[in-house]
């Protein structure tokens, strides 16, 4: 099968998408998702320029060998705009296989090694009250496993918290985590290191108190903690036995991770900013996270992905892919089709997507008792309507940053 068109196609049913479509010789289409959240025309330029000149006339079915030549060939590589394009070419390439074979893409990697994949969702609130009220909410919509996100006394505004800002900017779509808002200019956010520290094990523990010992809870720190300030939030939330603890200082600093785990047993999951699995190396081989957190849309899809997370099955680390909506409906099937086939899945995070989104993208998933699993369309069990597509064309947007009350700019 001859690849002989591609097309990149950038939509905003309810925030901007990047999708690449790959039409064969025969007939067959392929999808990949693309999108990188605030910066999604970075990748629109890395594929149209770059990559889709490569693509025409080469055999759809040559998936590592594309995959390799698309990476070492350009030289200059990793990185998220190469490593989201790499995806995107990736994952349209085993969606097309699939379809070929007649086959979900799940059963080409080997079929599946569980039921179903448990799901996560993503509760927030500025009060303690808020925060109960959407921990229940996304119970009674079937939710297992809940990430708590929460408001800090004195400052107006931070991330993973739900406001009527964000109401308003995408359509009256509730969002407990971020999208990139639509604006000329990214947002400005508050963060005190110190008042998030003393309240949040408050939040949990009534949260527990409320909720009971057997509810999986998540926390997301979000880059924004030093090594020690994230051995003392870890240490501190281990009578609250968390699922996980993400992002808990930012993750370049990998030897950082060194010193956490002396101070807590609290499980850590990062990655989801990495690319590669050479970004992995040290801390799987040491075994310094329980989870990785990479996306396929960001890591060069389900080949590179699937190659990061054998290596950290030798290491008893689980994957918890990242998944809210700028995971595209696209790559949120893929993350569904690697985590249904592999043994170390551990959790996937799912958000759910607008109604908008929804029509842009028909899709075969289903969600039932707090868990996903891909159906079994061939293929990704994804398809693309164009024309719904068109009536949303990009709109400017940007991830919001972090300044310290003395101004000084901060991890979001």
């Amino acid at each position: 099968m001859i690849i002989d068109r591609a097309e990149v196609i950038v939509t905003s049913p309810d925030r901007n998408f990047v999708t690449l479509r790959l039409t064969t010789d025969d007939g067959l289409t392929g999808l990949g998702d693309a999108t990188l959240n605030g910066r999604e025309l970075a990748v629109v330029a890395y594929l149209k320029d770059h990559v889709v000149p490569l693509l025409l006339g080469r055999d759809a079915h040559r998936i590592e060998d594309t995959w390799q030549f698309l990476y070492r060939s350009a030289y200059w590589r990793r990185g998220p705009v190469t490593m989201a394009a790499v995806a995107a070419v990736d994952t349209a390439l085993w969606d097309i296989k699939g379809k070929a074979a007649g086959m979900p893409v799940y059963q080409l990697l080997g079929g599946a090694s569980r039921n179903g994949l448990l799901a996560y969702g993503h509760a927030s609130g500025k009060t303690t009250e808020a925060l109960f009220d959407s921990i229940r909410e996304h119970r009674e919509q079937g939710y297992r496993a809940i990430r708590v996100q929460t408001g800090v006394p004195g400052l107006k505004s931070i991330y993973g918290i739900a406001s009527n800002a964000t109401y308003e900017a995408m359509n009256g779509v509730r969002y407990d985590h971020e999208p990139a808002q639509r604006g000329a200019l990214p947002n400005e956010e508050d963060w005190d290191t110190r008042s998030y520290l003393r309240h949040v094990p408050t939040v949990f523990e009534a949260v527990r108190n409320e909720f009971g010992p057997e509810l999986p809870l998540l926390h997301d720190a979000h880059h924004r903690l030093t090594p020690i300030q994230a051995a003392q939030l870890g240490k501190s939330l281990e009578p609250y036995d968390l699922f996980w603890l993400e992002d808990v200082t930012p993750a370049e600093n990998q030897e950082a991770l060194r010193l956490v785990r002396q101070h807590t047993t609290t499980p850590l999951a990062i990655g989801e900013i990495f690319n590669t699995v050479w970004d992995y190396q040290q801390i799987i081989r040491e075994q310094l996270i329980d989870y990785v957190r990479s996306a396929v849309t960001h890591t060069g899809g389900i080949s590179h992905l699937k190659k990061v997370l054998d290596y950290a099955a030798q290491y008893q680390i689980k994957s918890g892919m990242h998944g809210p909506t700028d995971i595209s409906p696209v790559g949120m099937a893929a993350a569904m089709h690697l985590g249904l086939s592999i043994h170390n899945f551990g959790i996937q995070e799912y958000m759910r997507h607008g109604a908008r989104t929804d029509q842009v993208f028909r899709q075969s998933f289903t969600w039932a008792d707090g868990y996903l699993h891909p159906g079994d369309e061939p293929g990704l069990g994804v398809e693309f309507d164009t024309d719904e597509a068109g009536k949303y064309p990009y709109v400017q947007a940007y991830l919001p940053f972090n300044r310290l009350a003395d101004g000084t700019v901060h991890d979001w």
